[in-house]
């Protein structure tokens, strides 16, 4: 408007600047006299962190960094929605369709089964021309992109993440033929990716920052080189991919990670004599599943709303919010809501769509996105010295496993605090579900860093039921492998040191832990896995030849079945000297 007045340069003229040296003797003095170096903390990735940051910490930088410009500060409230196999997708669809009307701006189906999903309802509801929408399959993407196509729709907006190198695919160079196939239909489409990196499989499994950079440089690669033929131009599949990520609850430095990845991208471009500008990642950020929690949960909403934040100041595209409650419950419309209302906050009250790379200057955050782009394109070199994916699948995965065991020890240690599950807990919470349906429920997310924590406050308070009403069974959890490790970590924690008992060897490695619970007591135990799918076939009464089954995690009988099935099956006790394990868990509990 004519009578706005023009902006002027924003002046602190009035403060003196202060020297680095003047906030070191600042720090010292709040310190009364301790050395600022002992705050200094180690993270995952190797490197550490200080507690003071100032304008020198630039220039120790290769280069001096820029401020990283998307094409737009726009970014899409996109909920997700699963669809089970034997599920058509129109429920999922309905919902969608509602959620657009109330604050979403897209949708993103993970579709167990494509050939089932009902590509016609979602033209008619969701028409694909103009509306946003995201496919995750497993298999099948030629043909699933044709039937989008034959709806009669011209063109897709959104993206498509059928990644069979990162999700370990069948047959994977039928699958690589028609992703190929895939790229040459949606080519002239500028506003869908055809080639979505699920990136979010290694931070969902507990993978350090930098190794989620490392690998999802690896996958892109692998793609890069496969894919091209005489149909298909390296250029064309530069600029099909598209990066899919979860943001954990580490709020500075995820949004270091989606800066450090845009970094490492150009790097990437460059090595193949692509222009950066061939194909800078568009990012699609969903909130961690490694983070949720069925203990507390409502803590959830805190998570995702920091979550939500790095994305959106680490300048994803798209940001996809789990509902709190979605581990344990069916969609329902509340949750749901809470999710959906969660990005539009941040963006009509919080205004967070308003400014381009916030985190540009700074000294802690440019530093961390150097770190981290360090640390995993060094990583990713050494995944290309093992071969490059899928061939390094292999260390791939070995890495990802120690990270998270390094994880769940310093949950179970108290170093790393989960809120509501390992510290501040509510030993008297009612559970908003049945914890033994759950237990038993084969689609209970057991890839969590507070799942050994919460199978064990689960399988502990069915003990005290059971105990409680003097039901004449008996019950085997299977805790997970090394939990017994964990638990022992924990119980340890909570005493004080004069009381600390001097602890047998754990179980040996490669064993599962379990927890017998019988109406007088509670034993913990380790087996085998042979032994453990050995006995849970005997209980469930299942014949050896039938290769489908897989041993529950909640295995029920009567109280002499099982006591003569854990003696004959070999199943060994876990002890802890001078406390029994009704000890350990009523401590654990907190009675």
């Amino acid at each position: 408007m004519a009578d706005t007045p023009p902006p002027v340069p924003v002046s602190f003229s009035e403060f003196e600047p202060v020297t680095t040296a003047t906030w070191q003797d600042r720090i010292r003095r709040d310190l009364k006299g301790a050395d600022p170096a002992t705050l200094a903390w180690n993270t995952p990735e190797g490197f550490a962190v200080e507690p003071f940051y100032h304008r020198e910490a630039l220039e120790n930088l290769a280069s001096l960094p820029a401020p990283q410009v998307p094409a737009s500060t726009a970014w899409r409230n996109v909920p997700t929605y699963a669809v089970g196999a034997t599920h058509t997708g129109r429920a999922a669809i309905d919902r969608a369709a509602r959620a657009l009307q109330r604050g979403a701006d897209g949708a993103h189906f993970v579709i167990a089964n494509p050939v089932a999903f009902d590509v016609s309802y979602l033209h008619q509801l969701l028409p694909l021309t103009s509306t946003y929408v995201g496919f995750t399959i497993s298999s099948g993407s030629g043909e699933f992109v044709q039937r989008l196509l034959a709806t009669g729709t011209p063109t897709l907006r959104g993206f498509l993440q059928c990644d069979p190198i990162t999700d370990h695919g069948p047959d994977l160079h039928r699958q690589i033929s028609e992703l190929r196939t895939v790229v040459e239909l949606t080519r002239a489409m500028p506003d869908f990716r055809a080639l979505t990196l699920n990136g979010a499989f290694f931070a969902n499994r507990g993978g350090s920052i930098s190794q989620q950079l490392a690998f999802i440089l690896a996958a892109a690669t692998a793609y890069l080189d496969q894919l091209p033929d005489e149909t298909v131009t390296l250029a064309d599949v530069a600029a099909a991919l598209h990066v899919h990520t979860a943001i954990a609850t580490s709020y500075f430095f995820e949004i270091a990670k989606l800066r450090a990845l845009r970094q490492l991208w150009a790097t990437l471009l460059d090595a193949y004599g692509l222009p950066v500008a061939a194909g800078l990642p568009a990012v699609f950020a969903s909130t961690a599943t490694w983070t949720q929690t069925t203990l507390d949960p409502h803590n959830n909403l805190l998570r995702a709303t920091t979550e939500a934040m790095s994305a959106v100041l680490g300048g994803v595209q798209g940001i996809s919010i789990a509902p709190f409650d979605s581990i344990y419950h069916g969609p329902n419309e509340f949750s749901e809501r809470l999710a959906r209302n969660l990005p539009v906050l941040l963006r009509e009250e919080a205004l967070l769509n308003r400014v381009t790379d916030p985190a540009a200057g700074s000294y802690y955050i440019e530093t961390l996105t150097d770190q981290l782009a360090r640390e995993g394109w060094a990583l990713f070199q050494r995944v290309e010295a093992e071969g490059g994916l899928p061939h390094a699948i292999g260390f791939v995965m070995q890495q990802i496993q120690e990270s998270a065991q390094v994880q769940f020890s310093r949950i179970a240690a108290g170093e790393q605090v989960v809120v509501g599950t390992n510290k501040f807990q509510n030993p008297k919470e009612d559970f908003d579900y049945n914890p033994k349906k759950l237990l038993r429920s084969r689609e209970f997310d057991t890839t969590r860093a507070a799942y050994p924590t919460e199978v064990l406050r689960l399988a502990t308070a069915l003990h005290f039921q059971r105990r409680e009403k003097k039901r004449k069974r008996a019950a085997i959890v299977l805790l997970g492998p090394h939990t017994n490790q964990l638990i022992m970590q924990s119980f340890l924690r909570m005493l004080p040191g004069l009381e600390r008992p001097d602890l047998l060897a754990s179980h040996p490695p490669g064993t599962l832990s379990v927890l017998f619970s019988s109406p007088e007591a509670a034993t913990l135990m380790y087996a085998t896995p042979e032994q453990y799918g050995v006995l849970a076939r005997t209980i469930a009464r299942v014949h050896e030849d039938d290769t489908t089954f897989v041993p529950p995690t909640l295995l029920t009988a009567d109280l002499a079945t099982m006591q003569e099935a854990v003696h004959i099956f070999g199943f060994q006790e876990f002890t802890v000297d001078g406390y029994s394990t009704d000890d350990v868990l009523a401590r654990l509990q907190g009675r």
